[in-house]
């Protein structure tokens, strides 16, 4: 059973089409990423998950039932963007609150503070903490309960490159442990190690899903090769697209992905230095996906 299926989506507020023929799923103990424009439909695919908005058209599935319903809520955890609490209460005291809110177990409450790395800081009020705790905070109330969907929102804003990783090795186990996870983040390159798949939103419309290796196979986006200790004219050749001089005695080439394996074997037997393979970036992809919609300079989306 598929934790979440759209099927044929249509949304519409007023007379505007914010969702256009969506079908989307997502597996048992599968991290998704969904990504896209501001105004591309995430925060409303995201409310159709959580039975806050019901579809114009088309049929939204969770857990097997109906989005809403009290006993679907209970199994979905959530991490809003903009996270809020009461600021009088302390950190140990919010958890036990949304605990006894979820019927989840209050013993609960000192493993996920620890988990979240806010031990030393759950009897100290919320309005004493900063914006990065107050994110793990919402994250350990989003995981009270231990949920079968997670919804997370903007999961690293205000976190330092340390938290961010362990925010992600977390998600890693909870993975492991059969919770599916919806993830829509901004950062790109940070969460790109920690997805399965992605989809692509653009304008309404589902632009692009897959894994990452699929995406790359349809856009076809050239990949970077970086030489070290050779010269323009020895890396030059006619399945090279272009090279180009970096800091030092680095220079990158851009091929086809079709060529990729027999450049890289023609470079090693000139005996460089270093060498470096990059296939295109999550980001890469994510901007080929917006022009291909036609959405650069829509909403902020730049190339």
């Amino acid at each position: 059973m598929n934790a979440v299926e759209l099927h044929n989506v249509y949304q519409q507020y007023g007379k505007m089409a914010v969702l256009d023929n969506i079908s989307l799923t997502l597996g048992e103990g599968e991290v998704l990423g969904l990504f896209g424009h501001n105004g591309a439909g995430k925060t409303t695919t995201v409310r159709l998950i959580l039975g806050l908005l019901q579809a114009t058209n088309g049929e939204v599935r969770v857990l097997g039932g109906t989005p809403g319903d009290s006993d679907i809520r209970r199994q979905i955890g959530f991490l809003p963007e903009n996270v809020t609490f009461y600021p009088q209460l302390t950190g140990r005291e919010t958890l036990l609150h949304f605990a006894r809110l979820k019927g989840a177990a209050v013993q609960q409450v000192d493993e996920l503070l620890e988990q979240v790395g806010l031990t030393a800081a759950g009897s100290k009020r919320v309005k004493t903490y900063s914006k990065g705790m107050r994110q793990r905070l919402g994250l350990a109330q989003a995981i009270l309960g231990r949920p079968r969907l997670l919804l997370l929102d903007e999961p690293t804003v205000g976190l330092d490159p340390i938290a961010t990783q362990e925010l992600y090795q977390l998600i890693g186990r909870l993975r492991d442990d059969g919770t599916s996870i919806v993830i829509c983040s901004h950062v790109l390159p940070g969460v790109e190690p920690y997805i399965d798949r992605a989809a692509v939103l653009a304008l309404g419309h589902l632009e692009a899903v897959g894994t990452l290796h699929e995406l790359r196979t349809q856009a076809q986006l050239p990949v970077r090769i970086r030489a070290a200790g050779l010269t323009v004219e020895q890396l030059t050749a006619a399945d090279v697209q272009s090279v180009r001089a970096l800091h030092g005695a680095w220079h990158e080439l851009l091929v086809a992905p079709a060529d990729k394996l027999t450049t890289v074997q023609r470079i090693l037997q000139l005996q460089p230095q270093d060498i470096e393979v990059q296939p295109p970036s999550l980001e890469d992809l994510y901007c080929f996906y917006m022009e291909q919609a036609g959405a650069l300079g829509v909403a902020g989306v730049q190339q």
